[in-house]
């Protein structure tokens, strides 16, 4: 009842298929008990447009909920009048360009060092569409210590849940940030903020820098960097669960909403390939590309039949480093390197796997043979696997250890 989307399940007894009948539908369809609140409070609205007036480090905070409502021009808008940097979680990836002057990346436990700071030193945070999940805050505790919040979001339960805003508003993400923008360019003066602005540049050199190749074999930051030099801005990516993920989330830039699938709350390994299937059919005239792990590609990598036998072409980018990554590199950071139930030895061989569909399979071990095999891939009229190894060492960085405040961010 609270009109945050989500999956619905509707059940037909067998019997019932095998019946025939004259549908009649209404042209409003009014279901008992769902009432949600889409506009949101104009007393609540003015309450927060008189605080992000009063701002001077204001910045917002984009999560899957402005995407799930259409609401990314509105979001733009409301941040460049107010010259607020706006970071997101991961499922708000896409609801600003990241290559946007604005744009902070994603905030969190492998967040950018420029959203990680930025946010926490903001007088003024608006959180619209987001659930301040321990994955976005670290310790709630020291979250945005010294800024005064805003949270909108459709679903009431949400709001106070994790961390108890000043400024509560339950309403769709759109109507919400069309009123605040509306409300706010009446009376707002626009500030001079090029000493906040400046600092959030200088953070984001930081990012850009961890990009940079340096040592034997494929480093995952340059890898999906490539990846997004060599597609189209109009491309979908899907990622696993796990160490792919993330290097997914910080280095492979989005531009447009919709256009980066992942699994979130849930955490769903094996999930990115069927997702890639999925969003081919629904978009067959752009490229669709899976960032995955050797762990969570082989719990779905039957579908390949399917992708195969339906000529849905997609590629498959397998990172692989023989173990299940984001565990093994807790069990490195935080338990001496005693390692258990991690090691897939190397298991099985990707490339005769995906011949063995009648997909095509690539093995790269430069960054020039993958970029090869990748052109080959976009120009493919059937499923490509590209296995990518990778040191069974690498760790995903930035990292902010479990517990710990956003500042307390691991680079290496």
């Amino acid at each position: 009842s609270t009109g945050r989307r989500g999956p619905v399940l509707i059940d037909l007894p067998r019997d019932t298929q095998l019946e025939e009948a004259e549908m009649n539908f209404d042209e409003k369809i009014e279901l008992r008990g769902y009432k949600p609140t889409y506009d949101p409070h104009p007393l609540q609205v003015e309450k927060a447009v008189q605080l992000l007036i009063q701002a001077e480090r204001p910045v917002i905070v984009a999560g899957g909920g402005v995407i799930a409502s259409n609401a990314c021009s509105e979001l733009i808008a409301l941040a460049e009048t107010l010259l607020a940097p706006v970071a997101t979680t991961l499922m708000g990836k896409g609801a600003i360009p990241e290559d946007h002057p604005l744009s902070l990346g994603m905030l969190g436990m492998h967040g950018t060092v420029a959203a990680n700071y930025i946010v926490q030193d903001a007088d003024v945070l608006l959180a619209v569409g987001m659930r301040f999940s321990d994955r976005s805050t670290g310790n709630i505790r020291a979250f945005c210590p010294n800024g005064k919040i805003i949270h909108v979001d459709i679903d009431s339960s949400e709001i106070g849940k994790n961390i108890k805003p000043h400024i509560p508003i339950v309403a769709d993400a759109k109507k919400a940030l069309q009123a605040i923008h509306s409300h706010l360019i009446e009376k707002f003066k626009r500030k001079e903020r090029s000493t906040w602005l400046s600092r959030v540049q200088e953070l984001k050199k930081i990012h850009e820098e961890m990009i940079k190749s340096e040592g034997d074999g494929i480093k995952p930051p340059a890898l999906m960097a490539e990846i997004r030099r060599l597609l189209p801005n109009d491309a979908i990516v899907t990622t696993e669960v796990g160490q792919n993920q993330m290097w997914a989330a910080l280095y492979l830039k989005t531009y447009k909403p919709r256009t980066f699938i992942s699994s979130g709350g849930l955490g769903t390994m094996g999930f990115g390939f069927p997702a890639a299937i999925g969003a081919k059919v629904a978009c067959p005239n752009v490229p669709v590309v899976d960032i995955a792990g050797d762990g969570s590609f082989i719990m779905t990598e039957q579908d390949l039949a399917s992708s195969v036998a339906w000529k849905i072409p997609v590629i498959v980018v397998v990172l692989n480093n023989s173990v299940l990554g984001m565990v093994a590199q807790w069990q490195r950071l935080f338990y001496r390197r005693r390692y258990s139930a991690v090691d897939l030895k190397g298991i099985p061989d990707f490339v005769k796997l995906a011949e063995a569909y009648g997909a095509q399979g690539f093995r790269a071990q430069s960054i020039e043979e993958f970029r090869a095999a990748f052109k080959e891939a976009l120009n493919s009229d059937v499923t490509t696997v590209i296995d990518v190894p990778i040191s069974s060492e690498e760790n995903v960085m930035p990292m902010v250890p479990p517990g710990n405040s956003l500042k307390d961010i691991m680079l290496s």
